[in-house]
């Protein structure tokens, strides 16, 4: 939601700050199942093409799940491609996998957008049932010792990236590497991983330092870059991969130096909720093996973040 190669933040790459933001109406995932009538909760249903007691993983799953039909999912739907909106619909590597998910489980997936750094708060308040948002599990966050998240969490890992640097097609400054940040000013999203690494390589840059734009959205860093207020932005590998090949049609930004510091993505779980992410590592195994993963990340050109095995708290 990076494979770097230098020494990683504690957080994921995001950690944002704002409230949540429902997803107001009915939301239909590119490729989903039938639309249903969200409107008065918000969210995007990934919605099972079989019946939810007939599915693989159904009988896995906790029974007021069961009842429900439904697994609430928290997510900041600002990330393309990992999730954002196209249109009314949200889509992207993380509704793709919700979707293959689906149907090993049984129930629908709905997703609902909220600010970054609010879904593990907002998981342990039982507003969402698990969060899938391109989060990096870190021990800092399975511990409750990240500022996003109180309580902690247990995360199924599906997903293996890290940070890269994104910049103007042409390199007009040279950048190869984050030492070459210094006395530039530079973009990351707010309370993020990507944040935490632009605020250590500056206690690096001696006299000259960086001079830091944080947005909240990562999507606004992005804009920064466009218009040449930042000379560079530091986010998740994938993400700037995305950007690379599809801003401008592939002229405007391009991807310097190498990825830094890759780790692994996981699925947020209620550290109480253990049937749950039991079901859910099933889940994530079952996609993997039946070859549905692959499709997803080949279809968004992520084949390099895909992992052979869905572990639970790998992360470091």
């Amino acid at each position: 939601m990076t494979a770097r190669l230098t020494r990683r933040p504690s957080a994921r790459r995001r950690l944002g700050t704002a409230g949540a933001i429902a997803v107001t109406g009915a939301l239909l995932l590119a490729g989903c199942g039938d639309q249903t009538d969200d409107a008065s909760e918000g969210g995007d249903s990934v919605k099972p093409e079989k019946s939810g007691n007939s599915a693989p993983l159904f009988g896995e799953l906790p029974k007021e799940i069961q009842e429900a039909g439904v697994i609430n999912v928290g997510s900041d739907i600002a990330y393309p491609p990992i999730e954002f909106f196209e249109g009314e619909e949200i889509t992207g590597i993380d509704p793709g996998l919700a979707k293959a998910m689906s149907e090993q489980l049984g129930v629908e997936l709905k997703f609902q957008d909220a600010a970054f750094d609010q879904l593990v708060i907002g998981l342990n308040s039982d507003r969402y049932d698990m969060v899938m948002s391109a989060m990096t599990d870190t021990k800092e966050r399975q511990e409750g010792q990240s500022e996003d998240a109180e309580g902690g969490a247990d995360f199924v890992n599906y997903f293996k990236a890290g940070s890269a640097i994104l910049v103007e097609k042409g390199n007009p400054e040279g950048i190869t590497s984050l030492d070459d940040l210094c006395g530039l000013t530079v973009a990351a999203q707010r309370g993020t991983a990507n944040e935490a690494l632009l605020k250590e390589q500056n206690d690096t840059c001696g006299d000259d330092k960086i001079e830091p734009f944080i947005a909240d959205k990562d999507t606004d860093s992005i804009t920064q870059l466009q218009t040449g207020r930042v000379q560079a932005v530091i986010t998740d590998f994938p993400v700037a991969i995305y950007n690379e090949k599809t801003a401008g049609g592939g002229d405007r930004f391009e991807v310097v130096g190498d990825q830094i510091d890759a780790a692994p993505y996981g699925i947020a779980v209620s550290k109480d909720d253990t049937k749950l992410r039991d079901a859910l590592q099933k889940a994530v195994q079952a996609i993997i093996d039946n070859g549905e993963y692959a499709k997803v990340l080949k279809e968004w050109n992520a084949e390099a973040g895909a992992i052979e095995e869905a572990t639970v708290n790998a992360g470091k």
